[in-house]
Parts: structure tokens; sequence; C-alpha cells
């Protein structure tokens, strides 16, 4: 039987940056993945001879190199020793929060962001300004620590409700699991993301950072099998004492990280660990549209803006809808609105429109409804997001050359997340630990979430677990 130092359950972010931090350290490291294409909640596919991003609109925490060295983004490429320069990093143009009459722009710069509170809220700028040193004054790198409502919080500095739902939107559609609210702690980590630090992107998309982590994990002498999925966590007492891989085949690990997710995880085990299945119910998943041009988005007028949070009334409503799709928020990410420079534009006009959706509706389909109603979603998407955005100088659809769109349900059936919820549960396992000695957790329901939060759980529990 196959014995490993430890073993890693998932190729994506997570899972691969705690495999190079590893075999760093001179671990026997493999990692198992059962799909055929690295990069889990943040990968790609090809369609008609298209590559597609899943999951990447913008990479957050964006930062200049030299600005901070414990900048999350520069802790984690010198512990995965990867250079900033190969990952071709270019910033957002601007962004937008747009609620009815109401926009709140934002760029990489914090300082405008403050001047736009201050335009918009005047009376709520010392309130803001102090939310700000409280958000910078909390511990990121803490793995312990109960809920704290964020909303709660926030009203301690915030008196006016549509500031308060404007700070909230977009930081729940880029990582709440929680409707409505979300863990102080949580937003701290969002806020820093998005706002203090910022958007980028390289130029071909989540590409070239998988193939930088795979090429460093190799380098180190990781081991890789895709295509290769666990069936069972083998237990004995409180400890694995094997993995029973998707073939019957069985390995030995002394320590595993799973990035599968929690209740996926615990699903896995053997003997059967007992759970509230209940959890399931309130997951919050969601829908995905994506239009392809051969003409940019700015000949239409849409040139500015790199993604749009929006809402189409004061109050924000963060939970699962009644509907297939709930059209009152989402996000708008236009890729071709960052600054590329030299690069130049890209070949075509990419156009991704996110809502929150309804897992239940979608499952109920009959193979022939979930294709139509696919179509008939598709149209309302552009529609009700469309409106917050500039009116076209020209028709974009006269240029559309393909489409695609996705559910929870393809979410659930490439990623094995249940129901398709991206963010995983709302509860999180701040200290990876979930009630056996050597099995950890790393990823989303560890607690950080998008492209660099992912790697950042994943070396904080490599270092916590595996390597003290």
């Amino acid at each position: 039987m196959e014995r490993y130092d430890v073993a890693i359950i998932g190729a994506g972010m997570s899972g691969l940056a705690a495999g190079i931090r590893l075999a760093h350290f001179g671990k026997k490291v493999c990692i198992f993945e059962r799909h055929n294409a690295p990069g889990g909640l943040n990968s790609f596919y090809a369609k008609d001879g298209r590559k597609f991003d899943v999951g990447l609109h913008a990479m957050t925490n964006f930062v200049d190199a030299k600005s901070s060295k414990r900048a999350p983004l520069n802790r984690i490429l010198r512990q995965l020793r990867i250079n900033r320069d190969d990952l071709g990093l270019c910033p957002q143009k601007q962004s937008r929060i747009a609620f009815p009459g109401v926009d709140l722009r934002f760029t990489n710069e914090f300082t405008f962001f403050v001047s736009e509170i201050e335009r918009v809220f005047p009376s709520q700028i010392d309130g803001f300004l102090s939310l700000v040193e409280d958000i910078k004054n909390y511990d990121n790198d803490s793995l312990t620590g109960e809920f704290v409502s964020a909303r709660k919080r926030l009203r301690l500095r915030i008196s006016d409700p549509l500031l308060e739902n404007m700070l909230f939107c977009p930081i729940m559609y880029y990582g709440s699991a929680t409707v409505n609210d979300m863990d102080f702690g949580q937003f701290a980590i969002m806020f820093q993301a998005l706002f203090l630090e910022g958007f980028a992107r390289p130029f071909d998309g989540i590409r070239p950072i998988i193939r930088l982590l795979l090429q460093r994990y190799r380098e180190t002498g990781g081991i890789r099998k895709m295509k290769t999925g666990i069936s069972q966590i083998i237990a004995e007492g409180n400890k694995v004492s094997r993995l029973e891989l998707d073939n019957g085949e069985q390995v030995q690990a002394d320590v595993v990280l799973s990035s599968a997710g929690y209740e996926e995880t615990l699903e896995m085990c053997s003997p059967k660990v007992e759970f509230d299945r209940s959890t399931y119910d309130d997951r919050l998943a969601f829908v995905e549209t994506i239009s392809v041009f051969s003409e940019q988005p700015k000949s239409w007028g849409w040139g500015d803006d790199t993604i749009v949070f929006f809402n189409d009334s004061e109050v924000f409503d963060y939970q699962s809808p009644s509907d297939p799709v709930d059209l009152r928020s989402g996000v708008i990410c236009i890729p071709n609105n960052f600054e590329y420079g030299e690069q130049g534009d890209l070949a075509e006009g990419v156009v991704r429109m996110t809502c929150l959706a309804n897992f239940d509706s979608w499952d109920l389909y009959s193979e022939n409804e979930y294709y139509e109603k696919k179509d008939q979603w598709f149209d309302s998407i552009w529609k009700a997001s469309s409106q917050f955005l500039p009116k076209p100088e020209s028709n974009p659809f006269a240029s559309r050359i393909a489409v695609d769109m996705f559910t929870p349900k393809t979410v659930e059936r490439f990623t094995w997340r249940k129901r398709g919820a991206i963010y995983g549960s709302k509860e999180k396992m701040k200290d990876g630990r979930i009630g056996f000695d050597n099995l950890f957790l790393c990823g989303t329901d560890q607690g950080f979430l998008g492209v660099v939060g992912s790697m950042v759980s994943g070396i904080a529990m490599a270092n916590a677990h595996a390597l003290r």
C-alpha cells in the first residue's frame, strides 16, 4: 500500500498551495483530484475552441509588490517561492456598487473610495473611517473565535442603512455563505481584499496562475493524480488509517488535508459520521451567463467598468430565492476592462453576469425543461443586469458570437459541491479541525475564499497541521 506523509484531497488553489508548501520541506505529498482539470472552483473549461474561466472575475488583494511585505498576496508568493512578475497581473480600471440612483465607484486606490463615500454619504464619513481602522486592526491570521455579526459590528460605526447595504453587496457576493449577514472576521478579510487592496487579472485569465502552481508543485517533487477521486476516508477511532480511491485501491497517509468541503468530507468517512444534513438546505448558489462578442464592449460605451455589483432597491436581500434566479441583484464582470497596457485588448469581448439561484428549482427540471429554462433565464438575466450599465451606443447582440451559462447543477456536477454551493457551508472551521487527529480542512470551508484566500488557507493549514 502506497504511503505518503500528506495526502491532499482536491487540486484546487488551496490544495496546490498546501502541496507546494509541504513539498518545499521535503514531505512526500500526493494530491488526488477526481476531475480531469486542476483549479477546483477557480478552473477553466473549453467549449467550441474557446477557453472559459470558472469562478474568476478578478483576483483580489492586488497591491504593489513593494508596498507591504505583509499583504496576503505578497506573503503567499514568498512562501510558494513564485515570482510576482510571472503572474502578469493587470489592475482594474474601476468598479461600481450600483443601487437605484446611487453609485459608489472604487479603484485600487483606496483614497478614491473614501472620497466617493464622502461625496455620497457626507454624514457617514467619520463612522466609515472608524470602521476602516477597526478592519485594519483585525487579526486576519486568527484561527479561532466565535461568530460575530458583521451587521451589528457595522452599525456601531455606520447609521445609514443604504450605505450599510452598499458595503455588504460586493463583499457578500464575493464570499459570504451566510444569509443576509456574515462573520465580522470574514467581512474584514473581504473588505481588505476588495477595497483596501483591489482587483487585478492576468491577461489570459486563470490559466497562467494554475500553470505556475503546477510547475512549482512539480519542481518541488509533489505527486499529482488526476481523475482519481477519494471514495472513502477510512478511520480507526479518531485517526484516519487509509484512503480508498474510486478505483478501489487504498493508500495511507500520516496527515490528510481535504479541500472537498466540511459536509462533503464527513460524508466520505467510514464509519459514517453523523451531522445535521439540514445545513445543506440554506446553502447559497448562483447562476452565471457568459456572452462572447466579436467587438470590444468599449465600442458600445461599456469601456469603463471592470465589475459592477448591482441591487435594484435600497434593501439588499442576500438569500436563496424562491424563483430559479433572483434578478434583483448580481454581478456584472467585463474582463476586457482591465489595464492590459502593451498587451492590448483581449481578442474578443466578454460580459459575465451572475445572480443568486435556487438549487431545488434547477434540480427538479427534466433534461428538456432544464435547457429551455436556461435559455429563458439567460435573456432575463441580461435584461435585468444591463440596466445598470450605460445605454449601449450600438446593439451588442449584433456582434454576439457565443454564449454559455452554468447553474447550481453545473457546479454540483463538476465540483461535487453539494447543491452547487460555491461558498460551501455557513459554518467555517477556522482551525481546520473536524474531529479527527490527522484529518483537516483547507479551502472554502476552512474559511478563506477566492484565489488568494484559497492559497492562504492551503498554506496556513499545511503550516499548522503538517509541518508543526
